[in-house]
């Protein structure tokens, strides 16, 4: 059964903020390779301390850098 997925918005988000991926990855020192693996939406499971990392980073919440996308309804 698919039960949908979770979107990282993290394109979105620094694409709005002006922010580059190699900056964010400096800054909070996450290797590029994982990092884009997030962007990308395939990862297998979601690191805590990186949305927190994230989140302060960007000054954002949780809610508006997850987003759950059912089933069926998924947007390229």
């Amino acid at each position: 059964m698919d039960y949908g997925k979770l979107h990282f918005r993290i394109v979105e988000i620094l694409n709005e903020k002006g922010i580059s991926k190699n900056r964010i990855c400096k800054d909070l020192d996450i290797p590029r390779a994982n990092f884009n693996r997030y962007c990308r939406d395939q990862f297998q499971r979601v690191d805590s301390l990186l949305v927190c990392k994230l989140c302060a980073y960007l000054n954002i919440s949780a809610g508006e850098l997850l987003e759950y996308r059912p089933a069926g309804e998924d947007k390229a």
